[in-house]
């Protein structure tokens, strides 16, 4: 697994502003009275890839994949179990607080959630402004002024500056968030699942905002999310997880071009397409039971439970991360054939 900078469609380190390598996140399950460890949630479970400077690097699954997860580590909201998360050059995986205190300059994110991510007891200006006192900027004036000229950035009126969350839609609490994370002009923004809790019509206007910010600000995104139409319409790259693992990386065009991966291929067969007769002959796959407990999850290739291909060398043995053609890189021993991406992903015109 130490190859995944070479593996990577045209990775370089010396390109990335952000470096994975074997990350390990378990949770541990307590009980009794002495709160004896008794198991463990293999939330995520040895991934790696890069993020290229100015890129918007995706992150795509089921929910329970572990993307959340990942996106807390990378931005050191969460410790690692084991791994390292270099940032920069620098191996941020075991920074006390204290120390990482100033990369919160730089690295900086946006919640999923636009209701519990914004205290309602404070003005939107405060919490928008709270990033600039937290790091020393202890004019009030200052503040102010920066405040107003990012919320005016993000489609938000300055006159509201004095308002309070609850006074807002949910894509104006979203713009709020989006508002707080760029205020102190980071590198890096990690984007949770910043649309899913928002109306289909007020989607599009935030993904839109993020690119021009993105362009503006030479921002790098970490991009996250379950709707595979929203990750092709803004990633560079993007990486398919999948109970803890990466099964698949390759860049948007290859991905939906040609998926690799089983899993990759059964989630673009779910794509809803328009019903008409050009949507004949379009093979569903639905995939045979539950995802399975992160506590206890399968031996060798963590799909073979689920995956209509799967062979015993599949439950024996862990397909590595490895190249399976120009610019596809999948953890699969029997990856999908040209005629079978045909079936799951292209209707049939006849």
């Amino acid at each position: 697994m130490a190859v995944a900078a070479e593996r990577a469609p045209g990775a370089e380190v010396d390109e990335s502003l952000l470096v994975v390598r074997d990350l390990v996140k378990h949770f541990p399950i307590r009980k009794g009275v002495l709160q004896r460890e008794v198991a463990r949630v293999h939330a995520v479970d040895g991934i790696e890839f890069d993020v290229r400077r100015g890129e918007t690097f995706g992150l795509v699954g089921e929910s329970g994949c572990g993307k959340s997860t990942t996106a807390r580590l990378i931005t050191r909201l969460l410790a690692p179990t084991s791994g390292s998360i270099v940032y920069d050059g620098k191996d941020i995986s075991s920074w006390t607080e204290r120390r990482l205190r100033p990369l919160r300059r730089d690295v900086q994110m946006i919640f999923q959630d636009p209701y519990a991510s914004l205290n309602p007891r404070r003005s939107i200006g405060t919490i928008i402004g709270e990033p600039l006192r937290l790091l020393g900027v202890s004019d009030r004036s200052a503040r102010r002024v920066r405040v107003r000229e990012v919320m005016e950035r993000v489609g938000l009126n300055p006159e509201h500056y004095n308002r309070y969350p609850h006074e807002f839609s949910g894509g104006q609490r979203q713009r709020i968030g989006i508002a707080r994370a760029i205020v102190l002009e980071p590198k890096l923004i990690v984007a949770d699942e910043p649309v899913s809790a928002l109306d289909v019509s007020i989607q599009a206007q935030v993904l839109n905002l993020l690119q021009e910010l993105r362009d503006e600000m030479g921002l790098t995104l970490v991009f996250i999310a379950h709707d595979l139409s929203v990750v092709r319409h803004m990633c560079d790259r993007i990486a398919v997880m999948y109970l803890g693992k990466i099964v698949e990386l390759a860049t948007g065009d290859r991905l939906y071009a040609h998926p690799r991966h089983p899993y990759t291929g059964a989630l673009m067969s779910a794509v809803p397409v328009p019903k008409s007769a050009a949507g004949r002959g379009r093979r569903r796959v639905v995939l045979a039971g539950d995802v399975p407990s992160p506590v206890s999850p399968p031996p060798a290739c963590r799909f073979h439970t689920r995956c209509w291909k799967a062979q015993q060398i599949c439950r024996e043995e862990e397909p590595p991360l490895e190249s399976k053609g120009e610019q596809d890189v999948a953890a699969c021993h029997f990856p999908l054939s040209e005629g079978e991406v045909d079936a799951l992903t292209r209707p049939s015109t006849e």
